[in-house]
């Protein structure tokens, strides 16, 4: 994949950043809310859900989106967002089933799915897509989880709503200029590649005066 090219692009994540004073405590929630800011986990192969300036050498070109093992990369997290028919207010619990949109923090790109095919496995391609977290409804995923609300501390599966892939890491490597990045992708098979948990990120919780309450969950 050596004929990815670098374009620059920028977000705003003042968000994250201006979370980051203050520690989560023991009362913690244990449940994923809207507008929180997390690192995803594919839980098989042990790479974050990560997406950076470089673009695909082929298929539709657009924001490569890859598995990282680094826990510490700034480009790995995502804020968790409604769609553009449903809003997902602050602090309100992901149900089991809701569609969401999960933007790029870094970039303002929203992960994204359309049926070119995965430049090393050849399954379908996963990209980043949009400007400023708006894109198109080939952002949407649904959160497969067990129960009645997205746990934190569960793996859970995001499938494609338009394509009904499920996002998955099946190993395969890239080199320069990514190299040892993992490619993700959509698989149409649910397997064990295709199960994903929160690990560092903010956490915005349920607040009922619309302040911007948070918690941090780290694992550094």
């Amino acid at each position: 994949m050596g004929s990815l090219g670098f374009s620059r692009v920028q977000f705003p994540i003042t968000v994250l950043l201006s979370c980051m004073f203050t520690l989560s405590s023991g009362s913690e929630m244990n449940f994923v809310t809207c507008g929180s800011v997390v690192k995803l986990l594919n839980v098989k192969h042990n790479v974050r859900l990560h997406s950076h300036d470089v673009r695909y050498g082929s298929g539709s070109g657009q924001q490569s989106v890859t598995g990282v093992t680094t826990a510490e990369d700034s480009n790995s997290y995502w804020s968790v967002r409604g769609t553009s028919d449903a809003a997902c207010h602050r602090g309100t619990p992901v149900q089991c089933g809701q569609n969401i949109r999960l933007t790029h923090v870094n970039t303002g790109r929203n992960l994204h799915s359309h049926y070119f095919t995965s430049p090393l496995s050849s399954n379908q391609e996963v990209s980043a897509f949009g400007e400023n977290g708006e894109g198109d409804h080939l952002d949407e995923w649904t959160v497969l989880c067990a129960g009645s609300v997205w746990q934190r501390d569960e793996s859970v599966r995001f499938r494609h709503t338009s394509t009904e892939a499920l996002l998955s890491v099946t190993g395969e490597q890239y080199g320069r200029p990514i190299h040892g990045q993992r490619e993700v992708h959509g698989m149409m098979v649910s397997s064990s590649h295709s199960y994903w948990k929160t690990m560092e990120g903010v956490f915005m919780k349920p607040s009922q005066t619309g302040s911007r309450d948070f918690s941090i969950h780290t694992e550094f």
